[in-house]
């Protein structure tokens, strides 16, 4: 495992519990937005109105975790001045959240196309194409989190690598969905409604692929945003 941060050996034993307790509570809300994704997943292949509907309702207590550790951040950075590591720690531990945030926003969109679907009459069968891209990006997010938690820099290199082919399956039901549309006009409306929650696993995919990227800039110090896999290779070998 990857990691060069010493976030126990600080003067103030109380700066070692805050910079730690803010962890825990970043994996503590990536834990409840891992949840929303699997109900929204669920609630929509199953075409699961109470699901679904859970699903939407649950959104605020993420953003209100959101909001709890934002302020603690806050509170941590006008009291300590943290530098180096522990000032990366805290601007990893902002973005992440947003994306954690983002991710129980496009779980959302999940449940309530759920329901939209269920209201013009589908059937669980017909959203099967979903099935597989939602299985990668559950899988995904829970290894990102991982990562994480483990300030593991090749995990993190190696889960960026495969979101690839995450988008690779986004443009296969993408193709899927206008050949259905193109055949039967009667389709076009399940079809988009298909269409936007493939996006949102996309999406969701996407924000998965961001926390990685903050591991290895918490610990490694490097910003590898908008870097290609050939780049990466060469950077860490």
């Amino acid at each position: 495992m990857e990691n060069d941060l010493h976030l126990n050996q600080h003067i103030s034993r109380r700066f070692n519990q805050e910079l730690e307790q803010a962890r825990n509570q970043v994996l503590k809300m990536g834990g409840m937005v891992e949840t929303q994704v699997e109900n929204g997943l669920t609630a929509l292949l199953n075409l699961d109105v109470e699901l679904a509907t859970e699903v939407i309702k649950a959104d605020e207590q993420i953003n209100q975790m959101e909001r709890e550790i934002d302020e603690n951040c806050t509170q941590i950075l006008a009291r300590r001045h943290p530098a180096a590591s522990d000032l990366r720690l805290m601007i990893s531990i902002i973005k992440t959240i947003t994306d954690l945030e983002r991710i129980g926003d496009e779980a959302i969109k999940l449940g309530k196309n759920a329901i939209k679907l269920t209201q013009s009459n589908g059937t669980p069968r017909q959203y099967v194409e979903l099935r597989n891209l939602g299985e990668r990006v559950k899988t995904i997010l829970k290894q990102s989190l991982d990562a994480y938690a483990r300030m593991d820099v090749d995990d993190a290199l190696r889960i960026i690598e495969t979101d690839q082919m995450i988008d690779e399956e986004f443009d296969n039901i993408s193709r899927l969905l206008i050949t259905k549309m193109m055949e039967d006009p009667r389709e076009i409306k399940n079809a988009l409604a298909i269409s936007y929650c493939a996006r949102a696993l996309e999406r969701i995919g996407d924000h998965s692929k961001n926390i990685c990227e903050f591991v290895v800039y918490l610990v490694k110090g490097k910003d590898i945003r908008h870097s290609s896999i050939d780049e990466l290779k060469h950077k860490f070998g």
